[in-house]
C-alpha cells in the first residue's frame, strides 16, 4: 500500500477506505484457524507481542499477517512494531473491537432526536472488554475514507482508518490506550477527492489558538457545589423575579499584570466580586465556545463543544459557574446557532459537500458576515445544535443561553438584495425549516433543564417570540427589546433643548412593552464601530454627560422588563470597547466615574429588593403613567407598582431644575424620597429636593389628587408612596 497523496489511492480503495474492518484485523477462516492482517508502513517488522509470535509481510507491502489456531491468540492482542528507526511500538491492535455505537443511538441521530449525541460522537472515553481506550466518531456521509491523526501515529492517516456505519453516515473506531491530552484531528478523503485535516465539531477542548488540534478531554474530576443554587432556580418563578444581567467579554474585562488572558479560576474570583458589588442578578458571557479568531469576540464557533482553552481547561470553566453560583449569581451564555465561519479546518464543506450549510449559496451564506448558515431541514445539523445547547446548560449547569442573530434565521431574505434569496413554497420570506427548529430548542431545553432561560436577540417585530410553542409562539423566555434601545439611546443623544421634539422616543415603547416578555440591553453591540461608548453618547459638558448617563440608567432601572449592561458601561469608560484590552479600570480613581458605579449598585439593589420594580416586568398592571405628555419640560412620570407597593419615578430630562412642578397622583397620602440621581453620593449637583410630600385634593391630569416636587436638573428621582 502506497502512502496517499492528493492524486494516488491504494489498490481496492472503495473497499478498503469506508470498511478497514474487512481488510485488517482478526477474520475467522473456513478451517477454523484465524487471520490477522496489519497494515504498518516504515516498519522492520512485527509481532504478536503476547505470545511473541512473528508476522510475516505479505510480499513486498506494508501489510504483515498472521495464520493459525485462535487460541494462541488473545480476542484483544497486542502488536509488537519495530520501525525503519529501530523504535519499538506496542499496541492493541484497533481492529480487534467491533462496531461500538449501537443502532438504537444512530437511528435517534438520523432522526434528530440523540440530546446527548456527544456521549457518543467526538472522542469518548471507554472501557471495552476491561480495555480502556478512546472512541472516535464522527458523521460524514459523504467521505471516501476518514481517519484519525494526531502524535500518536504520527499524524499518518494510514494508520487509523475508521469504520463507516452503512446508512447512517457516521464513523467510528476505538483506539485504546490512548492518553487524555493527545492531540488530534481527522482526515477526511472528501466526495471530490481531497484529502483534508478537519476539526472534531464534537470535540470538548481545543489547543490555544492559533492551532486548532482537538484534545483528548481529560474526565471531570470537579465536585459541583451548586446544588442549592440549582433548586432555588428551578423552584423560582423567572417572570416575577429580578433579572440584572452584566454582560461581559472574559477577554477583555481584565488582564493579568502581564496583559495575558486571566483562568477562568483567577476570573471567577474577580468577577463575582465585582458583580456583587454592582448589584447584578447575572452576567453573559460573550461566546466562550471554541473561536479561530479573537476579533469576532467568540461569534465566529467552530467549537460547540469546547470552552475556549484561551482561559484554560473545561474543568476550570466548571470551577467559574460553581464559584458563579456559590456567590449567587447566575450564568448566561451567548450561543450562536445561526451560522458558522468558513475556516477550511472547520465545520464548512466538511466531507466535500454542503453538510452543515446549505450547497446554494442564496440560502447558505452570510454575505455581510462572511459565514455560511445552517441547514436546519437536515436531522443530523437540528441533533448537532440542539446537543451543543443541552450539553452546556447539562455539563456546565448554565442558567440559561442568549440566542444570538435569531432575525437572521427566521428570515430568507435577511440583509439580501432582491434577487439573492429563494422564497419558502408560499412564496413568502420566512424560513420555517429555522421556524421549526428554533421552537424544538426552546421545547427540549425546557424539558430537558428546567428553569433554564431562553433569550432571544431578535430585531424586528416577529410576533410571539417569547410566548409558548403551545400558542404558536417560538418559546423563548424572553427577547431583547431593540425597539427600546434604539429610541432611548436617539432620545438621550438629542441636545436637552431638541428633546421636546422627540418624546415619543420615551414614551412610545410603552404601546408594546407587554407584547413579549422583553430584556432592555446596552449591550457590547452599541459601544463599538464608531457608535461610541455610552458616556460619549451623551451630549453637553463634562457634568451634563455623566448627570445624562445617571438619569438614563435611573430610567432603565424603573422601566418594565429585566436589564441588561455591558461592562465598561457601568463605570462611564470613554472610549470604545476594544476586545484586545482590559477595561480602563484606572477611571475608577475619579469621582464622576465612581459616582456612576454607586449610582448603577444602589438602583440594582433598588431593583432586587422590591418587588414593585420587578415583579409586573412583563405586565401591564405594574405601571402606569402619570404624565407622559410634557414634551414642553422633557419631564416623564409613573408609577411601578405591586400589591400595596407602589413607587413613583419622575424624570427630567433637560439641565434646568423644576421648582413646584405639580403631577396628578390616583391616591391620598404621603411620597417620601427613596432616591435621586442627582445626589451628591453619585456625584451629582446635590440640588434640594422635597424629601417627603403630601397629597392634596387639587385635581391634576385626570387625577383628584396630587403632589408638587422640586426636580433636579437632568435628575431622576423615585418617591416611595405611603398611605
Amino acid at each position: 500500500m502506497t502512502k496517499l497523496t492528493h492524486n494516488t489511492a491504494p489498490k481496492h480503495w472503495e473497499t478498503f477506505a469506508s470498511k478497514p474492518q474487512n481488510h485488517l484485523g482478526p477474520h475467522e477462516l473456513d478451517n477454523g484457524q484465524k487471520l490477522i492482517r496489519v497494515f504498518s508502513p516504515q516498519t522492520l517488522s512485527v509481532a504478536l507481542s503476547s505470545s511473541n509470535i512473528p508476522m510475516l509481510r505479505d510480499g513486498s507491502s506494508d501489510y504483515f499477517i498472521w495464520q493459525g489456531n485462535s487460541s494462541d491468540v488473545e480476542d484483544h492482542y497486542t502488536i509488537q512494531v519495530t520501525y525503519s528507526n529501530n523504535e519499538t511500538y506496542r499496541y492493541i491492535d484497533p481492529y480487534s473491537f467491533t462496531s461500538l455505537i449501537s443502532d438504537f443511538d444512530l437511528h435517534h441521530h438520523s432522526e434528530g432526536n440523540h440530546w446527548h449525541i456527544y456521549h457518543h460522537l467526538g472522542a469518548n472515553k471507554k472501557k471495552i472488554d476491561n480495555i480502556e481506550g478512546v472512541l472516535f466518531a464522527v458523521w460524514a456521509p459523504n467521505a471516501q475514507r476518514v481517519s484519525i491523526v494526531g502524535n500518536f501515529n504520527s499524524w499518518d492517516g494510514r494508520r487509523h482508518i475508521m469504520q463507516k456505519r452503512d446508512g447512517y453516515g457516521v464513523w467510528e473506531l476505538f483506539i485504546p490506550d490512548l492518553a487524555e491530552g493527545e492531540l488530534y484531528k481527522f482526515e477526511v478523503l472528501d466526495l471530490n477527492g481531497h484529502l483534508v485535516e478537519k476539526i472534531d465539531p464534537y470535540a470538548r477542548s481545543f489547543e490555544l489558538r492559533p492551532n486548532n488540534a482537538a484534545i483528548i478531554a481529560t474526565e471531570s474530576q470537579h465536585q459541583w457545589q451548586d446544588q442549592q443554587w440549582l433548586e432555588q432556580r428551578q423552584n423560582q418563578n423567572w417572570q416575577h423575579a429580578p433579572v440584572s444581567v452584566y454582560e461581559v467579554h472574559l477577554g477583555s474585562w481584565k488582564r493579568d499584570s502581564n496583559h495575558h488572558f486571566m483562568n477562568y479560576r483567577d476570573l471567577a474570583h474577580e468577577l463575582a466580586a465585582f458583580v456583587n458589588e454592582a448589584g447584578f442578578t447575572h452576567i453573559e458571557l460573550l461566546p466562550i465556545t471554541e473561536h479561530p479568531f479573537d476579533g469576532s469576540w467568540g461569534y465566529q464557533t467552530l467549537g460547540y463543544f469546547a470552552p475556549t482553552s484561551r482561559f484554560g481547561s473545561p474543568d476550570d470553566f466548571r470551577y467559574f459557574v460553581d464559584y458563579m453560583h456559590q456567590h449567587n449569581i447566575g450564568i448566561i451564555l451567548d450561543w450562536v446557532p445561526a451560522h458558522f465561519p468558513t475556516d477550511s479546518h472547520g465545520l464548512a464543506r466538511y466531507d466535500g459537500t454542503a453538510l452543515y450549510e446549505h450547497e446554494d449559496p442564496r440560502k447558505g451564506e452570510h454575505r455581510d458576515w462572511g459565514t455560511y448558515i445552517y441547514n436546519y431541514g437536515r436531522n443530523e445539523v437540528k441533533n448537532f445544535l440542539i446537543a451543543s445547547a443541552l450539553y452546556w446548560l447539562e455539563e456546565f449547569h448554565l442558567d440559561g443561553l442568549r440566542v444570538d442573530a435569531v432575525a437572521s434565521m427566521l428570515y430568507l431574505d435577511y440583509s439580501r438584495e432582491a434577487n439573492d434569496w429563494i422564497p419558502n413554497e408560499h412564496g413568502g420570506n420566512e424560513n420555517f425549516e429555522a421556524i421549526e427548529f428554533l421552537k424544538h430548542l426552546t421545547s427540549v431545553a425546557h424539558q430537558q433543564q428546567p428553569g433554564s432561560l431562553m433569550i432571544a436577540e431578535e430585531s424586528t417585530a416577529w410576533p410571539a417570540v417569547s410566548r409558548p410553542t403551545s400558542d404558536n409562539g417560538l418559546g423563548f423566555n424572553m427577547k431583547w427589546n431593540m425597539g427600546w434601545m434604539h429610541d432611548t439611546l436617539t432620545f438621550i443623544e438629542k441636545e436637552p433643548i431638541h428633546r421636546q421634539h422627540h418624546h415619543d422616543k420615551l414614551t412610545f415603547g410603552l404601546m408594546y412593552a407587554f407584547s413579549e416578555n422583553f430584556m432592555l440591553p446596552f449591550s457590547h453591540d452599541e459601544v463599538v464601530h464608531g457608535k461610541s461608548s455610552m458616556i460619549e453618547k451623551m451630549p453637553g459638558d463634562e457634568w451634563q454627560k455623566f448627570a445624562n448617563l445617571r438619569l438614563l440608567y435611573t430610567f432603565m432601572l424603573t422601566y418594565p422588563g429585566k436589564k441588561l449592561l455591558f461592562m465598561g458601561n457601568e463605570f462611564a469608560q470613554y472610549s470604545e470597547w476594544n476586545e484586545a484590552t482590559e477595561l480602563s479600570w484606572h477611571l475608577l480613581n475619579g469621582v464622576m466615574h465612581q459616582g456612576i458605579l454607586k449610582l448603577l449598585s444602589t438602583l440594582n439593589r433598588f431593583y432586587r429588593e422590591n418587588s414593585a420594580l420587578h415583579y409586573y416586568d412583563f405586565d401591564g398592571q405594574g405601571f402606569q403613567w402619570l404624565n407622559c405628555e410634557d414634551n414642553q419640560n422633557s419631564v416623564i412620570s409613573y408609577l411601578r407598582k405591586h400589591d400595596n407597593q407602589h413607587f413613583l419615578i419622575v424624570l427630567n430630562f433637560t439641565p434646568v431644575p423644576r421648582k413646584n412642578y405639580r403631577l396628578g397622583v390616583p391616591r391620598l397620602g404621603r411620597y417620601t424620597e427613596h432616591f435621586n440621581s442627582d445626589s451628591e453620593f453619585y456625584a451629582g449637583s446635590n440640588f434640594h429636593t422635597i424629601k417627603e410630600v403630601s397629597t392634596t385634593n387639587q385635581g391634576h391630569m385626570g387625577f383628584e389628587h396630587s403632589i408638587t416636587l422640586d426636580l433636579p436638573p437632568l435628575g431622576g428621582l423615585i418617591y416611595h408612596y405611603h398611605e
